[in-house]
């Protein structure tokens, strides 16, 4: 191992019970240097910190660590912390109800006497060589967010920390508080200390660190200098898709009428989950879709169009009619129809019945004062069975014993009995068979040909080149284009994400 070199995994292999997690993946971390770790959701990032860390126990490969000539099988979190690598996650593990000083030193006495006024004559001289503006008595939930992150740091560097993995630091910081934990992060790299950085940010990437190294499907896709690799190569690279190899795919216009009120309409819309205020509006027969990397903010965009996050601002209109949504019910009853992207924790009811999952949403519109009639329930649900071919024994299956596609066309019979005028689809294909994918983007076609408006989300770049008419290109939660017509190429939807335009 070269004597610049903090740590080093070689071919490090990881899997689950039906899920390779990790194959042969390698990665080093230099003194003084900030190296990002990149990689979509599902990319094997989260895994290979938690082999590191001794969360996971690796199933092959090798992890060496500066100072120690041996192979390191590193076997809890302790042990870690022990060899000097430590990890601050985007949650705070710290106790809020204790002092800054308090969180500095917990769990490091060796005795049970404490010398609290030299833990916060200490405290303090850490903070102030780190400068990170905090008092040793200060309660930590008096403190920002980035004081608190900062404040997790300052422990881990005081413990003789030689790697520091900051796992999404900055999602929940505004651009002051990222600005001031990006100076503690420089400082420290003058320091010697070599710093993992993930983030779903590109801008803040280009912003701090040295290297890359980006993994897909839980394989390296490489490790590169920061000034050799453009923001659109590496949004190419976390995608698979090299420029100018999208392959001609017949794409679906739809004709929209100018004079025609949109069908949906929002302006300044925004909402809890950090969704930047935007402007949107979709017609009659329209397929549109949000696009960008996970973590962009598409679904937490559709989200507060259906109500399903706290809306923090904007004005909506349906039909031209100026409206209220601030709960999935109202947009239920506005003729607004979401397929969540999470399936099993927001789709599926698991131990009801394919017919009592299908119906659900109809007699949530109704009322429980109203219900269906037996005869009612068992019509709609045969009728919707038939028309998606949902393979089940009966319709008195409990829907947690059908295959995923079948699942997801339940969910899609659910908002189609609904009739709506509007329907949200977040990663309708993820996790189904090819034969069943084919039929929900066909299905998509009809619906648009009958004159609903659908909104397309997936992170399968073909699908939505394919499928949509419009894009709404996303980063960092705010819309940074839109593309339609002949704009909408593979090439212009990563430019476009990494920041170049269209």
């Amino acid at each position: 191992m070269d004597k610049d070199t903090v740590l080093q995994m070689t071919n490090i292999c990881k899997a689950f019970p039906g899920v390779r997690a990790l194959h042969n993946v390698s990665f080093t971390l230099n003194k003084g240097e900030i190296h990002a770790l990149m990689g979509e959701n599902g990319a094997g990032k989260s895994t290979l910190i938690k082999v590191l860390t001794g969360v996971y126990h690796k199933d092959a490969g090798q992890i060496n660590v500066a100072g120690i000539d041996r192979e390191i099988n590193i076997k809890s979190p302790q042990e870690s912390q022990n060899l000097g690598i430590s990890t601050v996650y985007q949650e705070i593990t710290l106790c809020p109800n204790l002092t800054v000083a308090e969180n500095i030193f917990i769990g490091r006495g060796k005795y049970n006497f404490v010398n609290w006024r030299s833990m916060e004559i200490k405290a303090g001289e850490i903070l102030d060589n780190l400068k990170i503006p905090a008092r040793p008595k200060q309660q930590l939930a008096s403190c920002s967010l980035a004081v608190q992150q900062m404040v997790a740091i300052a422990r881990a560097v005081d413990m003789d920390c030689k790697a520091l993995i900051l796992d999404e630091p900055t999602s929940s910081l505004d651009e002051k508080e990222v600005s001031m934990l990006f100076s503690l992060m420089r400082d420290l790299k003058s320091r010697g200390v070599g710093i993992v950085f993930v983030t779903h940010f590109l801008e803040q990437v280009y912003e701090v660190c040295d290297k890359i190294t980006v993994l897909r499907n839980g394989e390296l896709v490489g490790e590169y200098a920061v000034k050799d690799l453009p923001q659109v190569e590496l949004v190419a690279k976390m995608m698979g898709k090299e420029l100018g190899t999208l392959s001609e795919l017949h794409k679906r216009e739809v004709a929209q009428d100018d004079a025609e009120a949109p069908v949906y309409e929002a302006e300044q819309l925004s909402s809890a989950a950090g969704v930047r205020p935007y402007n949107f509006r979709i017609s009659r027969g329209e397929v549109n879709g949000f696009t960008g990397l996970l973590g962009s903010g598409r679904s937490e965009s559709v989200r507060a169009i259906f109500g399903a996050d706290k809306v923090t601002g904007g004005n909506i209109r349906l039909n031209g009619k100026p409206t209220r949504i601030s709960k999935p019910i109202q947009a239920m009853k506005s003729g607004i129809g979401y397929l969540a992207e999470d399936r099993k924790a927001d789709g599926i009811l698991p131990d009801l019945t394919v017919k009592e999952n299908i119906i659900i949403a109809l007699q949530v519109m109704k009322g429980f004062f109203r219900p269906l009639s037996r005869a009612e329930a068992n019509a709609f649900a045969d009728e919707y069975i038939k028309l998606l071919d949902i393979k089940t024994a009966s319709m008195d299956t409990p829907i947690k014993s059908l295959s995923g596609g079948n699942q997801q066309k339940v969910i899609l019979a659910r908002w189609l009995l609904t009739h709506p005028q509007y329907l949200i689809l977040d990663e309708p294909t993820r996790g189904i068979d090819v034969g069943t994918k084919v039929e929900i983007q066909k299905l998509v076609f009809k619906l648009s040909e009958d004159g609903v408006a659908v909104t397309f989300i997936s992170s399968e770049i073909e699908e939505m080149l394919r499928l949509c008419s419009r894009l709404i290109v996303m980063r960092d939660r705010q819309i940074v284009g839109q593309l339609s017509g002949d704009e909408i190429t593979q090439d212009s939807v990563m430019k476009t994400i990494a920041g170049g335009g269209a």
